[in-house]
């Protein structure tokens, strides 16, 4: 960029300095995660086909192309990786919404906050797996099942860190908003909402992979297809290649998942930084 082209857009020297350093930094990052995946595939391969490791119990990048080209053959693949997937968003955009709702009410009701927060702390410590035979019982045998059992295991962290996030809001800025006559809602619209998006995003990334946990837990008990379930089946079997495809399926499904809504928060901070 030449001298003129900087002044005319009001970019100086440092800033390009700055700006071509980051974008080196961020390449050197996204050019080490691939080599490490590379090396370390490379170094299982090798392991696999030189039997320093049992193929057998530990598989090997190329028995699991194997496998996911079978499963793809019989449409297995895609209809198992559909039905986790699905129900994953679903308990998702659920703990979502209801941790929302949920920490606004506590924070605009202090009342309701005192007498709920014990009893949220207790919620959140119970073994979510503890729980899963009593929503077969339930809800019974399906998809249902799946779903509030993945809520269950995000909802009560996801409300309480909220909670807390909306707590922390500069007090100054509240106290202008009542000095100034708002009133509590306003508050909460104009300061707490807003100030708290970077905490709602990154409690968005813990739920995300919360919430697959919880409907894998779902899919062991109350599943007859899904990834959980080829987990099972394929342990019960012998069928270790499948149980290990199926787990690196889910890695992918949680790296694509934390991915989308890291690019939401750099859009956010790309917004808020003009």
């Amino acid at each position: 960029m030449n001298i003129k082209k900087q002044i005319k857009t009001g970019i100086s020297q440092n800033q390009i300095d700055f700006l071509r350093k980051h974008r080196y930094h961020h390449h050197m990052v996204t050019f080490s995660r691939f080599l490490i995946l590379c090396l370390f595939l490379t170094a299982w391969e090798f392991a696999s086909r030189s039997h320093l490791i049992d193929p057998f119990f530990l598989s090997s990048p190329s028995l699991i192309l194997s496998c996911i080209a079978a499963m793809e053959k019989n449409g297995s693949f895609f209809s198992n990786t559909g039905i986790t997937l699905f129900e994953t968003l679903i308990s998702f955009l659920l703990v979502t919404l209801l941790g929302l709702i949920s920490a606004t009410l506590l924070w605009y009701f202090k009342t309701l906050s005192e007498v709920a927060e014990p009893y949220l702390v207790i919620l959140n410590s119970l073994p979510k797996s503890a729980l899963a035979p009593l929503l077969i019982v339930w809800l019974g045998s399906g998809m249902t099942t799946i779903i509030v059992a993945g809520i269950s295991v995000a909802l009560f962290g996801s409300i309480i860190s909220l909670y807390t996030a909306f707590r922390n809001t500069d007090p100054e800025k509240l106290k202008l908003i009542e000095t100034l006559g708002g009133t509590r809602f306003t508050a909460l619209l104009k300061v707490v909402l807003p100030s708290s998006v970077p905490a709602i995003l990154s409690n968005m990334k813990v739920n995300v992979g919360l919430s697959l946990v919880g409907v894998i837990i779902g899919e062991f008990l109350a599943a007859r297809q899904g990834l959980g379930y080829l987990i099972i089946y394929g342990t019960q079997v012998f069928q270790l290649n499948m149980v290990i495809t199926s787990i690196l399926i889910l890695c992918v499904i949680a790296m694509g998942l934390y991915q989308f809504i890291q690019f939401l928060e750099h859009l956010y901070k790309k917004k808020e930084a003009g």
